[in-house]
């Protein structure tokens, strides 16, 4: 016997039970989403101070690729030792000291996952929420009944972003 539910029934079932399962990761989507808008400087960084032994008599690229500072070059030198930002490096020992800024690791995490690629192991579940998202948009439009009140009001807000959107994208 077939299932008589209209669509807009089965619509809101699935839009209300997916909502509910996903509410946690919409909201770390939220929050990993606020604090990449500050990753061009400290907001939410911790200074951390490393020392390390890497290879004696490096120059400054070479220094660079070896504790991973992109562009490092030294701003003087006194003796065996280099300075550069944030950090300072004795060529006769190969000692390097110097600070990084890193974000604390549960917002270290969540960002990495926002910006998740294919390289990385679970990206087809950004990929499934991509979809769900879009599930909500489409599925919001058989919520209320078609030529009411509340849907036409809706269609105005609609448009109303929309418009937001392409002045965002072209200003």
């Amino acid at each position: 016997m077939a299932n008589k539910e209209p669509l807009s029934i089965k619509m809101r079932v699935i839009h209300r039970y997916l909502g509910f399962f996903l509410a946690g990761v919409m909201a770390m989507y939220a929050i990993s989403g606020i604090v990449l808008i500050f990753r061009n400087n400290d907001t939410f960084k911790q200074e951390i101070k490393i020392e390390q032994t890497v290879a004696a008599e490096l120059s400054g690229p070479a220094l660079g690729q070896a504790i991973k500072f992109k562009n490092l070059k030294f701003t003087r030198t006194e003796g065996d030792m280099d300075y550069f930002d944030d950090g300072s490096y004795n060529r006769a020992t190969g000692e390097v000291t110097y600070s990084k800024k890193e974000l604390p690791f549960v917002l270290d995490k969540l960002t990495h996952l926002h910006k998740a690629t294919t390289k990385d192991p679970l990206y087809f579940l950004n990929i499934f929420f991509g979809l769900s998202l879009l599930f909500f948009v489409i599925s919001a439009f058989w919520m209320y009944m078609p030529g009411g009140k509340i849907l036409r009001k809706g269609l105005l807000f609609t448009a109303g972003g929309i418009i937001l959107i392409l002045i965002m994208l072209f200003v």
